[in-house]
């Protein structure tokens, strides 16, 4: 048993089974044991790899496509330049070397990432230099606003509700007879019709953010890119861990394994019109970075002697790989030209 399941046994004991939010926010950010506060987590020696590890096209991609919105609106300066979990840093620094290449735009560029864990904090202000760290969205400037967020949604807290005779009952962190940690059932409570035994989750924390950045886009301008593995209005047990590189029981190694679900574009879509945002259909990744212009970068790349650039391609854009599992949300402001590679959703409606 970790550390971190002896205490959340010891809470459980004290105070009742945890909602699952509740499991999440502790194993992902407690303040000693939690997983993003005591480790790097990214790349072949951490738990997962990000699209950024895998290659700088993914990073040069967003730069240019932020960098083209910066130009359709007039290029304002100055402007946020801001990441909402950034990781290693990876990202920003692909974007930044990127963007030098737009006259005035690095210049005018205020870099600020959303981070919540100090460690990460530390690793983002060694690779990047001077920035501007901030506890979350709602601390965003109000001014131009041009925003990446990958894989971030993913690891946001979710709740689960399942289907049972009498209604709707919220799945629990709760003891098993010898103390170890299972999932269970809250009391049920009305709710909508729906198959016996359907699990529904939903994530508390995301469409306030996303009205947080989308009202600060429609109100002032800029552009954000969300990129995640998710659905459009998907529905079913997605909640897992992962674990050097290995899925595993989210609840057999509390603080010391990467815990995430799928992203319900949807509700992020709805919360960004609601906002008064422009709001793009969901592209998947392959789509999207294809229409940039990913290929000719690689061939490019491996003209120049990048022997991996072919397969890093690959891996980014083709369905069996990135490409299909991970999907692209865009807001921009009103009357303002949609971000390249996008195209424009009707105001919110059924959408495949």
């Amino acid at each position: 048993m970790t550390p971190l399941a002896r205490l959340i046994a010891a809470r459980i004991r004290l105070s009742g089974p945890l909602r699952l939010d509740e499991y999440m926010q502790l194993c992902l950010l407690h303040p000693e044991h939690g997983y993003y506060a005591t480790r790097d987590p990214f790349g072949a020696a951490g738990d997962f790899t990000t699209a950024p590890e895998i290659s700088q096209m993914f990073g040069e991609m967003i730069g240019l496509a932020l960098a083209q919105s910066w130009l359709d609106q007039g290029a304002p300066s100055p402007f946020v330049l801001a990441e909402i979990g950034p990781g290693r840093g990876t990202l920003m620094a692909d974007i930044l070397r990127t963007i030098r290449a737009v006259p005035g735009m690095r210049e005018a560029a205020q870099v600020t990432l959303i981070e919540a864990s100090p460690h990460l904090r530390k690793i983002q202000r060694e690779k990047l230099g001077e920035i501007t760290h901030l506890d979350q969205a709602g601390d965003l400037p109000r001014m131009p606003l041009f925003l990446v967020a990958n894989e971030f949604f993913d690891a946001l807290p979710i709740r689960q509700f399942q289907r049972q005779p009498e209604g709707w009952a919220e799945r629990i962190v709760a003891l098993d007879p010898e103390g170890r940690l299972v999932l269970g059932l809250a009391a049920p409570a009305p709710g909508p019709d729906a198959p016996l035994g359907e699990i529904r989750e939903t994530c508390p924390a995301a469409a306030p953010i996303v009205r947080e950045i989308a009202g600060r886009i429609a109100a002032h301008g800029g552009a954000a890119i969300l990129i995640d593995y998710g659905n459009w209005d998907g529905q079913g047990d997605s909640f897992q861990a992962l674990r050097a590189h290995r899925p595993e029981n989210p609840l057999e190694n509390p603080g010391e394994a990467d815990l995430t679900a799928h992203v319900d574009f949807a509700s992020l879509a709805l919360a960004g019109q609601a906002a008064g945002a422009q709001v793009s259909r969901m592209a998947t990744q392959g789509e999207w970075l294809t229409r940039l212009g990913i290929a000719a970068r690689a061939e490019r790349l491996a003209q120049a002697g990048d022997s991996g650039a072919k397969a890093a391609l690959h891996r980014l854009t083709a369905q069996a790989e990135m490409g299909q599992l991970f999907k692209v949300l865009a807001f921009w402001p009103p009357k303002a030209p949609l971000p390249p590679g996008f195209d424009a959703l009707e105001p919110y409606a059924d959408h495949a």
